[in-house]
């Protein structure tokens, strides 16, 4: 089951800082919808998103879930960060099972499920190590989904896979929170990640980190990238952030890598 988040009136400042981070931020986001937020580097968003997780408390505001004001992490806002952090020593299956284990619960039914739903059911009783990058991801997101959260909170999670892997992963994580009814908010600096995966883009400024705009990405899931209208709203995104926040430098936010990998895989293929 999702929840819906408030986010009310959030600054912050860090110790030793004289000038806030994230000013005066506000923002609701209905149960179930995906959300993605882009900016330049070090506006904000991993720390908002880390307020989110309850892994960091606000200066002043606070963040509300279902109605109930995060001030620590919970099993029901779970995070994924850009490693899989999992265990080497334990198999896919053990290291699914973690959250359930830490809160003393067992329910192999559930992780028989999860493993079907990441596609790892094969793997089950392998080692993680012997895992490609994309699978570990996988990995990850079935021990997220495994204490039936009602948020699922993504900080740049496929960044460091190849395009393809990336673009499979986008894919069944907007497949996965439908299907699963959650509520989820991604960072990232990949234009196409964010119209691939979200409802609604929420673009901050920097300095201090502010949401100064947003579009609404109105395409039925699961979104082709070669199709026009992919194209079109890619486009439209990029250019509603150049006229708010403008002057990016390449590094900080990608329009077209991922696309331009899988068309010019499909021309060498033809």
């Amino acid at each position: 089951m999702s929840a819906n988040i408030s986010i009310d009136f959030i600054t912050h400042t860090f110790k030793g800082q004289t000038d806030p981070t994230l000013n005066n931020i506000e923002l609701k986001i209905p149960a179930g919808e995906r959300v993605a937020l882009i900016g330049r580097s070090g506006c904000g968003k991993s720390t908002l998103l880390h307020m989110l997780a309850g892994l960091l408390i606000p200066t002043e505001g606070c963040v509300r879930i279902h109605g109930h004001q995060v001030t620590r992490p919970s099993a029901k806002w779970n995070m994924m960060f850009q490693k899989p952090s999992l265990y080497p020593w334990m198999n896919v299956r053990q290291n699914i099972e973690l959250g359930l284990t830490f809160a003393g619960q067992k329910n192999p039914e559930k992780i028989d499920y999860l493993l079907d739903l990441v596609g790892l059911s094969e793997k089950a009783e392998e080692h993680v190590q012997s895992l490609s990058g994309g699978q570990q991801q996988r990995v990850a997101l079935a021990r997220s989904l495994a204490t039936s959260p009602e948020v699922l909170l993504l900080d740049e999670p496929f960044s460091a896979l190849d395009a393809f892997t990336r673009a499979t992963l986008q894919d069944e994580v907007a497949r996965i929170t439908g299907q699963e009814d959650l509520t989820m908010v991604i960072v990232t600096h990949d234009i196409d990640e964010a119209v691939a995966m979200a409802d609604r883009v929420l673009i901050m400024s920097a300095n201090p980190g502010e949401i100064v705009g947003e579009e609404q990405v109105d395409l039925p899931f699961p979104r082709d990238r070669s199709r026009a209208e992919f194209s079109r709203a890619r486009e439209q995104l990029m250019t509603k952030f150049d006229s708010l926040v403008g002057d990016v430098k390449p590094a900080e936010i990608r329009q077209t890598g991922q696309s331009k990998a899988l068309d010019d895989s499909k021309q060498q293929a033809a």
